[in-house]
């Protein structure tokens, strides 16, 4: 069965409707956005020479440390200097001949055609947050997370037009057992949107049985040849890639699916304390990497990815929204556009404890930054706070906001009305003023970005309507948005087909937590 191409959705009818229409909340999702703005590339080209240099020499050199007997078999089969058993040595020609058959651009396909997505060189989509252990939820407590809250959060990436992606595990779901929560995850990103998701990486069985069913709702043959999900396999900094990670990194390689090659930067704790020579480990442990993924299958989809987090000297604990990540990401999209493979980074994120000023910062700063340096794959795009630790319900939908008015800047200056509006200057002069002029009429709605949550009013008008603040606005946001939601139709055959296979792989694997490794 296929359930790429689905119907449109319909409004509720009845008393009401044209009013209905008016006042409709906009969940269009927005396109892939095209960036038009020039990108900030701090290194010349000697410095881009430099560092590809240094990253080649620590692979022939130093080596990285692959702990999987099918890799190493992999490795030798195709050529690599092999020593102490599992530490591959890399000639750097071998490498870029390897990573000169990634696609440096492809299409993410959805269930709904619609939501298609062109993905890299000057395309970016965001992606929300995934893999917070707590929540904080609608009433802005901190909890631990059930299937329902994760199904609350697929829900309103599918509404938020700038979210391009339902993600997978925003949230951890404590109320099924691990062995299981893969499955349970991946169907409430496929059941609750209908735009493309990503698919759990943390063992290799795991990343099959979402093989599995990608195949169930787009078909087997379909996804040989196109991208409709994604894989990230973090590496262990330093220069170690474990073999959790590289078998799932091939469950989603020979079925033709993009993964993303993230090695996990804390800097100054597990890579030198220095941006430049940071980027130089981060950028051989990356392309060792990418270049397995085309040792599984040659021209494969595969992503540059990385985490990004400078380390406090006064405590060890991961910062966020610092100058030197903003510095990497520059650095690190000039690389990735040098070996013309799209790259991935995080955005929106935040080391604060609850949605306060600290985490506003922390988020801006790290979305200028993404923007600016060019990146692709624009994870951790919503709710991401403490540090990874919660996803807050308040932060994800005014990250979304955020989101779209970074789109609106990355898109750049339009022209479109030029000469239209400069017309209007001679219309009314000086002295006048242009709220009633027919060119401000027509355009007023979107000249200019005008954001829903936060507030511009006087301070008199804020106190009048009950002085609400940003994270009581965007929580009764969150819930008008979830009290709104309509389920985009899948195909009946094909969600029973999913069902099935949930039903019958949970009986199949033990529910046991502790036996989870080996599932």
């Amino acid at each position: 069965m296929n359930a790429i191409e689905e119907a449109p959705r319909t409004r509720r009818g009845g008393r009401g409707a044209r009013r209905e229409i008016r006042t409709a909340i906009d969940t269009k999702m927005l396109p892939a956005l095209k960036r038009r703005l020039p990108l900030v590339e701090p290194m010349d080209g000697d410095q881009i020479a430099r560092i590809d240099d240094a990253s080649m020499a620590i692979l022939e050199d130093v080596g990285v440390v692959f702990r999987d007997p099918q890799a190493i078999a992999d490795w030798r089969a195709a050529g690599a200097d092999i020593r102490d058993d599992d530490r591959v040595h890399l000639d750097r020609n071998l490498v870029r001949e390897l990573i000169a058959s990634i696609p440096e651009s492809f299409t993410y396909h959805a269930r709904n055609s619609a939501n298609n997505l062109p993905f890299g060189k000057d395309h970016s989509i965001f992606v929300p947050m995934t893999g917070a252990p707590y929540l904080r939820d609608l009433d802005d407590k901190r909890r631990g997370p059930t299937l329902d809250d994760l199904a609350n959060f697929h829900k309103l990436a599918h509404m938020l037009p700038a979210l391009h992606s339902s993600a997978h595990h925003i949230v951890e779901p404590m109320d099924h057992v691990v062995a299981h929560r893969h499955l349970r995850i991946t169907y409430s990103s496929m059941k609750h949107s209908d735009k493309t998701f990503m698919g759990m990486t943390t063992s290799p069985k795991n990343a099959e049985d979402v093989m599995e069913m990608c195949a169930i709702l787009f078909g087997a043959d379909f996804m040989e040849d196109h991208p409709v999900v994604t894989g990230n396999c973090n590496g262990n900094s330093p220069l170690v890639w474990d073999e959790v990670m590289l078998g799932a990194m091939r469950a989603f390689c020979r079925r033709n699916q993009p993964v993303l090659c993230s090695p996990f930067v804390l800097g100054g704790a597990n890579t030198p304390a220095s941006t430049a020579a940071a980027v130089a480990q981060l950028n051989a442990e990356a392309l060792s990497a990418l270049a397995y993924t085309q040792v599984v299958r040659k021209g494969c989809p595969a992503i540059y990815g990385h985490y990004l987090s400078t380390v406090s000297m006064k405590s060890g604990a991961p910062m966020a929204g610092t100058p030197e990540i903003s510095l990497m990401n520059f650095m690190i999209g000039q690389m990735a556009r040098y070996y013309r493979i799209p790259w991935r980074t995080s955005n929106t994120l935040g080391g604060a404890k609850t949605f306060d000023a600290q985490a506003g910062y922390e988020s801006a700063s790290t979305m200028m930054a993404t923007l600016m340096a060019g990146a692709n794959y624009i994870w951790h795009s919503a709710g991401w706070n403490e540090a990874g630790m919660h996803c807050s319900m308040a932060k994800f939908v005014v990250d979304a906001e955020q989101c779209a008015m970074g789109y609106r800047m990355a898109e750049g200056v339009k022209w479109d009305d030029f000469d239209e509006a400069l017309a209007a200057v001679r219309d009314i002069g000086p002295g006048g003023h242009y709220l009633g002029h027919p060119h401000t009429q027509a355009r007023f709605q979107e000249a200019f970005f005008m954001p829903e949550l936060f507030d511009n009013n006087s301070i008199e008008q804020w106190m009048a309507e009950g002085s609400h603040e940003i994270t009581e606005r965007a929580l009764n946001h969150a819930r008008n948005l979830l009290k709104n939601y309509e389920e985009p139709r899948l195909d009946e055959g094909v969600d029973e087909a999913l069902r099935d296979y949930i039903a019958r792989r949970e009986r199949e694997i033990p529910a046991v937590d502790a036996l989870n490794d080996e599932y």
